[in-house]
Formats: structure tokens, sequence, C-alpha cells
């Protein structure tokens, strides 16, 4: 992988953003407004209320994969204040702002009055719900815990290792997505274009969140981490961990039993329906459709139901919406 420059608090951010465009979005989530002419990245910074080392170890970081504890200052040198605000903001703009650009490009991309059209759509809106769902777990718990460390009164007690797995089924629903619409959906003249140019913003959008949770992985709870330890004679024992991890795309082509069971499942079968309709045991069900998610790399009803369709394993007409 090619390496960039480190920068630092005297290099100006004007050549920062010349070099790197993508940080504008980073900008945004400091609070840092433009029109600072050719001022420096620390001058930029104090003028705007940001911790410049915390500023630089995230952009660094995003940049070359830099992480804190590689560098002399390490994560007890960074603001979890100004991380905190960050994160904060970065929610508040892939909530706000992201997930309804890219549902609205989506929408105008496809024939969203066909049941194709409508299963798409259904999926992306589970994509973006399950995104939610999660930003809005750490902004009640995650956030809330992190302010009570930085206020010195930190007595929550719960484990965030329990939610961990919810960033894995979010990446897996977008790579879902992007593969369906790659391999399976026709479309010609504008809406190709139209579907191009929302393709390369969805994985835009996967590059983004990857770097989110990656930020928090690898910035922010090594720096929880590091405030924790002020607060160990306190008896605060609390722990956070990762919250992504990567999903492994499969490439085995599906049995013939396996058609069936997705034909059922398209149908609305329960597991131990299809057993007694195939003639074997609901554990082989059960086994059949952790093969065909693997395979496949879908999770959900609607992407199977798009998957059978375009693989003529059932008729349009006889889906149930």
């Amino acid at each position: 992988m090619r390496r960039h420059k480190i920068y630092e608090a005297d290099d100006k951010m004007i050549t920062l953003i010349k070099d790197n465009y993508n940080v504008l979005q980073s900008l945004g989530c400091f609070g840092i407004s433009l029109g600072f002419g050719d001022k420096t990245v620390s001058q930029v910074c104090e003028e705007q209320d940001v911790d410049t080392a915390t500023f630089l170890a995230v952009v660094n970081f995003t940049i070359n994969g830099e992480r804190p504890e590689d560098t002399m200052s390490g994560s007890s040198s960074l603001s979890v204040e100004t991380l905190l605000r960050y994160l904060k903001a970065s929610h508040d703009y892939y909530i706000g702002f992201q997930l309804p650009f890219i549902r609205k490009e989506l929408f105008d991309a496809i024939d969203n009055e066909s049941r194709l059209g409508k299963l798409i759509m259904k999926l992306y809106d589970e994509y973006a719900r399950a995104i939610v769902t999660h930003m809005k777990y750490e902004e009640k718990n995650v956030f809330p815990y992190v302010e009570a460390l930085i206020n010195g009164n930190a007595d929550l007690k719960y484990d965030i290792d329990t939610y961990s797995k919810h960033h894995s089924q979010e990446s897996d629903k977008l790579h879902e997505l992007k593969s369906i619409i790659i391999k399976y959906l026709p479309s010609d003249g504008l809406h190709n274009n139209k579907l191009s140019a929302t393709l390369y913003d969805i994985y835009n959008n996967e590059d983004w969140l990857r770097l989110h949770a990656e930020v928090e992985d690898y910035i922010f709870i090594p720096a929880i981490r590091a405030l924790e330890e002020k607060y160990r004679q306190g008896g605060v024992g609390m722990r956070i961990s990762g919250m992504l991890q990567k999903s492994v795309e499969g490439t085995e082509q599906l049995g013939e039993r396996e058609k069936e069971v997705i034909v059922a499942l398209v149908q609305g079968m329960s597991n131990k329906q299809i057993a007694d309709h195939l003639c074997i045991s609901t554990n082989t069900v059960i086994t059949h459709r952790r093969n065909i998610a693997r395979k496949l790399q879908i999770h959900s009803a609607a992407g199977l139901t798009i998957y059978a369709i375009v693989n003529n394993l059932v008729d349009i007409s006889s889906v149930k919406l």
C-alpha cells in the first residue's frame, strides 16, 4: 500500500486537504469551518477549539493507518472530549445526511415501482435501520459512560462486548446490497448511468463507515482505556472493545438442495415446514441455510428473494411484498 506523508501541526491545512480531499468529511465532524486561508493545522485547530494532537491522530490514521500508539505521544495524549465530539458529529452526518442521500440516489436509479425495485429498496432500508440502531445504542450507552469518565464519576456497569457483532451485521447487509445490484439488477441507458453513480457512492459510503469503526477501535477505545486507568483505584473496571468484524466473501456455487431451500424460504416456509416438504431433518435445513448465507453472502429474506427471482428460481409475480 502506498504511504502518504505523516502530517504535523505546522503543515498548512489547505495542503492537507489538497493531498487528501476525503479529509473534508472529517473537518465537518470536528466542527472545523472552511475559509482558513493559509493557516497551519495548529492555528486552525486552536482558533476553532479543536485539540490539534487528536485531530492529527484521526487524520493520519484515516490516511495512513498510523495509530497513536505508533507515535511517541500515544493514546494517553489524546483529548477524549474532542474524540467524543467528533464521533457524535459523525453519527449526525451519517444518519441525517448520508443514509437519506444514498437512499434517494438508489430510489431514482432503479424502477422502484417494480417488484424487484421494491425489494432492493427494502434491503437498503434494512441496512439503514441496522446502522441507526447501532449508532443510537452507542449514543445511549457508550457515550454517556465516556462522559462519566471525563467527569470523574463513571459508575455505570455494562459490557459492550455483547454488542460487538453488530458492525459485522451492518457490513454484511451493505456488501449484500452491492453484490445484488452488480450481479442481478438489469439496467440500461440513463438508469445504468444512475446506478453506476449510486454504486460509486455506496462504495465510498462503505469506506467511510469502515474508517469510522476503525477510528472507534484503534483511537477512541485505546484513549478510553487510558482514561480508565486514571480511575482504576475508584473501581471503574469497564471494558470497551472491538466494534467491527469484517465479513468474508464466499464464492462457492449452490447445490440443488440449497436452491430448493431458498425457494421454500421465499415462499414463507418455516424451518420445520421446509424439513417436512423436503423430507429432511430440521437440523439439515439449518445447515443448508448457513451454507447458503456463507456462499451468497446474503443474510436477509429480501436478498434471498431477489436472488431467487433473478436466477429464475421463482416467478416474480408469485412473490408477496
